[in-house]
């Protein structure tokens, strides 16, 4: 859409707040306590009354072993003054903080072990300076760039205004480019009618690590509400696709987002680890089935996903769906692929991981 006027005309998807009245109404005691996870996606930010360092270990102290976290790109703490292109680094600045808080608080936890962060790689080639001001400035926590390319003509979002066609543009390629050889990973974050661009961007690097958010978030709201057997039919095709390039690994989670239309928000008892369990099995199995254990992940998305469940109830969730894998699968989904693909030094994983 070209003009505000027809941009406006399009239906407004926002996501709900969280609301933890809600939220305590439901609670379960940890199935498998003792399972080592590494959860590969969190935010913290000031939005929505702030989730920082304790609104994070309060989450995280519901009784699963959460052994090391990854903070995920949120546009948050960036310096407010100095070059443009530089001005993300300060959102690494604030999770090493934020991790430094968590220890001082006497957290057993690994808070922010990852960082994820944002640069402009359509900068192309100048984009080399902020790569490494980000890794300086993590101390040695860095582990990669995420860009948003979450959009569809169909509608708006609360998201910030996004190119068509920016995973296939040259300066951005360029700067891509310029991940692999420091060895930085690249997160993807889009709608399911949108993986072909990144089946074309993991053939033209076939080097990069690259992961793939939420299982490509499977839209079931605007003019996808009502369509979910035609919109599963031609995800699961593409995650197909992109199952078959190597260096693809996909995070399993972000199905509490109101993009995918389960609406677990509207009710008045926040859903049980159950429910979500038979809601998102089919997305959860395709992506295991098409990617292998070894390359998939489960994550929380928080407080993203907050707004539809509970810390608890959501790994209550994730390990009901992985209740017919191996220990070893277990190991790799819960903990093992994260730590391998974010280079994590992770010591309760069988063996260490690193």
């Amino acid at each position: 859409m070209d003009t505000s006027a027809a941009a406006d005309s399009r239906p407004l998807v926002t996501h709900p707040g969280i609301n933890e009245r809600w939220l305590g109404q439901v609670s379960e005691p940890a199935l498998e306590p003792d399972l080592p996870i590494v959860d590969p996606h969190h935010h913290l930010w000031d939005r929505d009354g702030g989730y920082f360092a304790p609104q994070l270990l309060q989450d995280l102290a519901q009784g699963h072993r959460v052994v090391a976290t990854v903070h995920v790109q949120c546009h948050h703490g960036y310096f407010d003054s100095g070059p443009q292109a530089l001005r993300p680094v300060g959102e690494t600045r604030f999770a090493v903080r934020m991790a430094r808080e968590a220890q001082q608080a006497g957290a057993d936890v690994r808070v922010c072990s990852g960082i994820v962060g944002f640069a402009d790689l359509q900068l192309g080639d100048a984009v080399q300076e902020v790569l490494q001001a980000h890794i300086a400035e993590g101390g040695g926590r860095f582990r990669g760039i995420r860009r948003l390319n979450a959009r569809d003509d169909a509608f708006r979002t609360h998201l910030p205004p996004l190119p068509p066609g920016l995973l296939a543009d040259a300066a951005f390629r360029r700067g891509f480019a310029r991940l692999q050889p420091l060895g930085l990973s690249f997160d993807a974050w889009m709608f399911h009618p949108q993986l072909g661009e990144l089946v074309a961007l993991a053939d033209a690097f076939p080097e990069t690590s690259i992961v793939l958010d939420h299982v490509g978030t499977p839209l079931g709201v605007g003019p996808y509400q009502g369509r979910k057997d035609e919109v599963f039919s031609r995800w699961s095709a593409d995650i197909g696709r992109l199952a078959q390039r190597p260096q693809v690994t996909v995070k399993l989670g972000g199905l509490g987002m109101a993009f995918t239309g389960f609406d677990f928000h509207r009710r008045g008892l926040p859903p049980s680890s159950e429910e979500l369990a038979r809601a998102w099995m089919p997305y959860i199995e395709r992506c295991i089935e098409a990617f292998g254990p070894a390359r998939c992940m489960f994550e929380s998305n928080f407080p993203v996903d907050k707004a539809s469940c509970g810390y608890g109830v959501l790994w209550n969730a994730f390990k009901r769906l992985a209740a017919g894998a191996s220990a070893t699968e277990k190991a790799a989904l819960f903990g093992g692929t994260a730590a391998r693909v974010y280079r994590l030094e992770v010591p309760e994983l069988q063996g260490g991981a690193h």
